[in-house]
């Protein structure tokens, strides 16, 4: 058993000598030294030797197991080391180098600038009406009719407003006061809403117009609400979107479905009020509409306009964002033009 013993360490020194990788030591490993190795069968059979053999090839079995296991371990660690060279060799890092520059997306002008409002008006009170309340396709009921708007007047010209062909007198809004009738109808006042979205009007396209562009309406009924009220609410939303020092102005105006109404300027931020293009000479720029909502559309929805008053407000979002960055041209906000957008 001693003469196999031995031989069995020269048939495995042979084998280790002979291997090229750590693959190979894996093997040499199984082969000699698994529980169903050559040296493991022999300790098996050390059972059936006198008690001085046992000793003796029991000794030299524990000897032989660790010198090759020493060698085996040599190897391996020759191996890993030379193929973890070759591994780093061939994945060399140059940390000289320049890194590569990941451009980084932004929230949208048109986004923020509506995120900013909607968050002022929230905090003084108003939430954002439900999306199903403001749909974009929309019956001229709610678009028009709902809204005091006479079957004559101008805006309902198919040169003003997008028809579709879904079904008749079906159009693509053309402001988001269609979102006032929706959440007056079968609902009891107190009220206090905004209505962010995207509207529709056939118009020619031009630095100052676009035919889809963002509004924002707002509707606050209950008891004993004024004009007064509505200039307050007004007042401290332009104080905080453009600062407290930028001077504001109420106009009157005409609107079907709001009496009496009025229009807001601000003084104009390019050349300060003292007259210019953009302002046309005047100092001023009109940011919005609004008034108190007229009677008739709240006895149209089930709200009696003897116990109830209300205003309402309707601004567009890219005039808001072009006023306070100095935007001329309102197609910069649809070109996707890239020097542009990643000034916001």
């Amino acid at each position: 058993m001693k003469e196999q013993l031995e031989k069995i360490f020269a048939n495995a020194t042979e084998d280790l000598a002979k291997a090229t990788s750590i693959n190979d030591i894996e093997e040499i490993r199984g082969k000699y030294l698994s529980r169903k190795g050559e040296f493991n069968e022999i300790k098996k059979n050390l059972k059936n030797l006198s008690n001085d053999d046992k000793r003796i090839v029991g000794s030299l079995a524990n000897e032989i197991t660790k010198k090759l296991e020493e060698g085996l371990k040599a190897k391996h660690d020759e191996f890993y080391r030379k193929e973890l060279n070759e591994k780093l060799k061939q994945e060399r890092i140059d940390v000289t180098l320049p890194g590569k520059y990941t451009q980084m997306g932004r929230v949208h002008p048109l986004t923020s600038t509506t995120n900013e409002i909607t968050a002022i008006f929230q905090s003084l009170g108003f939430s954002v009406v439900p999306q199903a309340n403001a749909p974009e396709v929309e019956t001229e009921y709610f678009n028009f009719d709902a809204l005091n708007v006479p079957k004559d007047h101008p805006a309902r010209d198919v040169q003003d407003t997008f028809y579709t062909e879904i079904a008749k007198n079906v159009v693509l809004r053309s402001q988001t006061s269609n979102a006032q009738i929706h959440a007056m109808e079968g609902k009891n006042p107190p009220i206090r809403i905004i209505s962010p979205g995207r509207v529709y009007r056939n118009e020619n396209i031009n630095a100052r117009k676009n035919n889809f562009f963002h509004q924002i309406e707002g509707l606050y009924v209950d008891k004993d609400i004024t004009f007064g009220d509505l200039k307050g609410v007004l007042n401290e939303f332009i104080r905080t979107y453009f600062g407290a020092s930028r001077p504001t102005r109420f106009r009157s105006s005409f609107f079907p479905f709001t009496e009496p109404s009025a229009e807001v300027d601000v003084q104009c931020i390019m050349c300060e009020g003292k007259g210019c293009r953009t302002c046309s000479g005047t100092g001023w720029l009109e940011v919005l509409g609004c008034g108190m909502v007229d009677p008739n559309v709240l006895r149209g929805v089930g709200i009696d306009p003897d116990v109830y008053t209300g205003f309402a407000f309707g601004m567009g979002v890219e005039r808001l964002a072009m006023l306070k960055y100095a935007i001329d041209d309102i197609r910069l906000f649809f070109n996707d033009d890239v020097r542009f957008l990643k000034q916001f």
